[in-house]
């Protein structure tokens, strides 16, 4: 190209590249599969180094008190991809969902691809497996990942790829350890679309079980005596890894500046002696705090001001309508979440409000886990196995051992009286699949499961 047409196509292509500079900002959801709350640096870990999680915290903000919308992956994916409490549209918990995939309605996919994004995905989806149910057909232009709950990090011994990995719809080999092929597609997503705006949902399956990662990374733990949190930690420090390239890749490609960087998991660890949820009180499952109370950092380098550390509760639901609000959208009345856009730029505090959780898993619906947060104060009957109705003042005692419920009749009266109203204004649980359906699911799973358990003759 001759000297004076580069100089005319440079001219041309610079007010392009300006306006997406100063448009429309690009969102990055990261989501971790069933980490603890304490496996992260910036909440505390020393077990773990998690440098590239820790610089999110370091430019932007670590919410304390970041929630999710359920204490189980299926839910809490469909309350953050729909933007309201998955109660409302009928994905209470992992086998209604197994089976009627995801709520019909517009996803966060749908919305920003009508706002002008491009909209990929990489990793784990959960939210149905039927055709009109995958990511292609619930608003994202890109998938690269799989469609269940879970999947094996390594190939099969006698196996050169890992099963069931999908490029859009169509099946792929893929070899090598699957956080890190993921960490490899949300760099290239990015390379290839920093010229329009985007959104990324990368939505790791680790740390989630199956426990494994090649033996020279779990070497590198050889200072932590338990096998199981060796592992884990592997996992964990191998997902950080893959979170730095994309970090990475934002800053090659001059558009740092330009995006939120979300990161957070879908529910707490789980009880099963790898995760670590200190100082909090639970596990995946409950709605006592380890159950729901995440790792939850975001940042976006010359808006949010660096090195904030927030008390105020936050929620899986306000990624939405916050990023509609930086898309210049506005938000349906139908979504649970509130914007916070405005806090995130120092215009106004964080939203006071009550938070409320309802998770219904197994045949009994009345001994459902329920909670409601307004304040410091938390009201929660938190496990099938704790049937028990607590209050608790969680500004002191985040681990909700001390149980105010007979000091304070008053507030566990008004608590109690916000979550029925709440409850009543949400369908009955499997209103979307029969009952009969669900107990039916479960059933096979559990045969399939014993089946698999029994040593062959």
């Amino acid at each position: 190209m001759k000297p004076a047409l580069t100089l005319l196509a440079a001219l041309l292509l610079a007010p392009l590249a300006a306006t997406h500079a100063a448009g429309k900002p690009n969102i990055i959801v990261i989501l971790a599969d069933d980490m603890g709350y304490a496996d992260a640096g910036f909440n505390g870990c020393k077990d773990i180094p998690t440098p590239h999680l820790d610089s999110i915290a370091k430019n932007g903000i670590r919410f304390s008190s970041g929630y999710v919308s359920a204490p189980q992956c299926a839910p809490s994916r469909a309350g953050l991809l729909m933007g309201m409490d998955q109660n409302r549209v009928g994905c209470e918990n992992n086998n209604v969902t197994d089976i009627a995939g995801l709520s019909e309605g517009t996803t966060f996919a749908d919305h920003m691809r009508a706002a002008g994004y491009r909209t990929g995905m990489v990793g784990k989806w959960h939210l149905g497996t039927v055709p009109g149910q995958q990511p292609l057909d619930r608003g994202f232009d890109e998938y690269f990942g799989f469609l269940r709950g879970s999947s094996w990090f390594l190939p099969r011994p006698g196996h050169k790829s890992i099963a069931q990995i999908l490029e859009g719809r169509k099946p792929v080999p893929v070899g090598g350890y699957l956080t890190d092929v993921f960490g490899d597609r949300a760099a290239r997503f990015i390379t290839e679309h920093k010229t329009k705006p985007f959104f990324l949902y990368l939505a790791f399956n680790a740390p989630h079980a199956p426990y494994e990662a090649p033996a020279e990374e779990i070497a590198k733990f050889a200072h932590i005596e338990d096998d199981k949190r060796r592992t884990y930690a592997a996992m964990v420090s191998i997902m950080d890894r893959n979170i730095g390239r994309v970090l990475a890749a934002l800053k090659t490609a001059e558009c740092e500046k330009n995006t939120l960087v979300v990161f957070l998991s879908d529910n707490g660890g789980p009880d099963d002696g790898y995760s670590n949820n200190t100082p909090l009180r639970g596990w995946k499952g409950d709605t006592f705090e380890g159950g729901i109370r995440v790792p939850f950092v975001m940042q976006w380098p010359g808006t949010i001001k660096s090195g904030q550390t927030v008390d105020a509760p936050v929620s899986s639901l306000d990624l939405l309508p916050t990023a509609l609000a930086m898309a210049g959208q506005p938000a349906p009345s139908s979504l649970d979440g509130k914007n916070l856009l405005p806090a995130l730029r120092g215009e106004s505090a964080f939203p006071a409000r009550a938070l409320t959780w309802r998770f219904v898993y197994g045949e009994n619906a009345s001994k459902a886990p329920w909670a409601i947060r307004e304040g410091h104060w938390k009201l929660v009957m938190g496990s099938v196995a704790s049937q028990t109705i607590q209050l608790f003042d969680l500004s002191t005692d985040p681990g909700e051992a001390h149980d105010l419920s007979a000091a304070h009749d008053d507030v566990r009266e008004r608590l109690q009286k916000s979550h029925d109203a709440w409850v009543r204004s949400m369908p009955a649980p499997y209103t979307r699949v029969s009952r009969e359906r669900v107990l039916e699911f479960v059933k096979a799973k559990q045969a399939a499961r014993a089946k698999a358990s029994v040593p062959a003759k």
